[in-house]
């Protein structure tokens, strides 16, 4: 009896064996009637030979992602991450290649299968380039005990990988590393127990004084540019040039620039402080 597609044979729901009992169901196409199908799809976009080739390869999924379950990671997730590559892989199937579908379409379920591990094997990534992804995986499949390699195991996987020594080393140190729970959990003692929670606030900062420093701050800033801009223009261009730019004008640059003494300089720019005082006070 032949099955339609749907949401629940794609996305495995309650009890994996279940799943795996219900995609069984659906029957393993013959060489010819693969053929055919693919030949529906390629040739003339038909949707229920697409479907038909989808469900009767959905078992050879659940097989492959059987196989990633020493990850720790969900075997549903893995299943569907799966069946998005047996997905992509049935669009792009050309018939005309002469090789089955499964044999094409491996490739596409496994890509999948592993940019889902490397997502969430780890909070931080584990492998980000290609060959670290590539040392990640047969890495997993060298280690065939638990604990750490050993020099001379190092030195054989690495020749069988073909990687140095210290890529193995480091990969190693990520696959044996351990997550760190971001909070405290009900059972710990805060006092005694770590967790990164802990070091995000700043107790020692008090955000409503900080709120009202910078809010007195931008208003001294605003009664002295507009106490200055009540000075004449010499005046200003006295303060703004001793005071507010960057480099500090000399006492001797502005006597030369206004063709007065350096001391007439100074007693101009005391009058015009004590004039900017009295008015951001009187503010």
């Amino acid at each position: 009896m032949t099955k339609t597609i749907d949401s629940m044979s794609l996305v495995p729901q309650g009890s994996i064996g279940a799943y795996v009992q219900s995609v069984n169901q659906f029957s393993m196409l013959t060489a010819e009637e693969e053929k055919e199908l693919a030949e529906r799809l390629f040739n003339d976009g038909d949707l229920d030979a697409a479907k038909k080739l989808v469900m009767s390869h959905l078992r050879f999924v659940a097989y492959i992602a059987k196989t990633y379950a020493g990850y720790g990671l969900p075997q549903a997730d893995l299943i569907q991450e799966g069946n998005i590559g047996l997905m992509k892989a049935v669009k792009r199937f050309d018939p005309s290649v002469g090789v089955r579908l499964a044999s094409f379409a491996v490739h596409w379920i496994k890509a999948e299968i592993h940019e889902y591990v490397i997502r969430n094997w780890r909070v931080v990534k584990v492998a980000t380039t290609k060959a670290q992804r590539k040392l990640f995986f047969n890495l997993r499949k060298a280690k065939k005990r638990l604990g750490w390699f050993s020099q001379e195991e190092v030195e054989t996987v690495a020749e069988h990988l073909n990687v140095s020594t210290k890529d193995v080393l480091e990969m190693e140190s990520r696959l044996n590393g351990q997550d760190q729970s971001f909070d405290l959990s009900d059972s710990d003692d805060e006092d005694s127990s770590y967790a990164p929670v802990q070091y995000l606030e700043d107790k020692s900062a008090d955000v409503a004084v900080a709120v009202e420093n910078e809010n007195a701050e931008s208003n001294l800033k605003s009664k002295l540019y507009a106490s200055l801009s009540q000075l004449d223009e010499r005046s200003q261009d006295i303060i703004s040039s001793r005071w507010l730019s960057e480099p500090k004008a000399t006492l001797q640059e502005l006597a030369s620039r206004y063709n007065v003494s350096a001391e007439r300089v100074r007693q101009l720019e005391a009058n015009a402080i004590g004039k900017l005082k009295t008015n951001i006070n009187f503010e």
